[in-house]
């Protein structure tokens, strides 16, 4: 289920988004801005936003699933990490309605996912929902990172 709900919120709903919006929109749309209107709202939006309720609410699943720590004494740090990630989730929303948000969240987004991502690949027992942050965690930095270097190009 776990690896379902991340692939859905980091590849099928901002693909889904893009094409939406793209096919039917007025207005001939530039694909730079839709990639990060789009891969912002469900990357640094919704699954921080749902990641960091989960960690607040549910602490052992990431302590326990995602880290493999059985003690307790970790779950005040893990409800932590989700007050940061609700947070981070909340503005990522917003960008929706608030454009200039994007390429600020963007640029978090990449720097977020690509140390967590690095710090997955540094553990050599990863489990299989390890593997599955790894993997997603890289990717959306990569999108995040490409969209926010060639948005300042551009600005430049």
């Amino acid at each position: 289920m776990y690896a379902l709900v991340v692939l859905l919120l980091m590849l099928v709903m901002p693909a889904g988004s893009i094409l939406t919006e793209y096919f039917h929109s007025e207005e001939t749309a530039s694909l730079l801005p839709l990639v990060g209107k789009w891969f912002v709202f469900w990357m640094v939006g919704i699954r921080l936003l749902l990641a960091g309720l989960r960690q607040f609410f549910q602490p052992s699943f990431t302590a326990r699933r995602i880290f493999g720590i059985e003690s307790g004494d970790v779950l005040p740090f893990v409800r932590e990490l989700g007050v940061a990630n609700f947070s981070t989730g909340v503005v990522g929303t917003l960008s929706l309605v608030a454009p200039s948000f994007v390429l600020p969240m963007a640029i978090v987004g990449a720097l977020f996912y690509g140390i967590a991502g690095i710090r997955h690949a540094t553990d050599t027992d990863r489990n299989v929902k390890q593997n599955v942050a790894m993997v997603s965690d890289l990717f959306a930095c990569v999108v995040l990172a490409i969209f926010a270097l060639l948005t300042l190009w551009r600005l430049s």
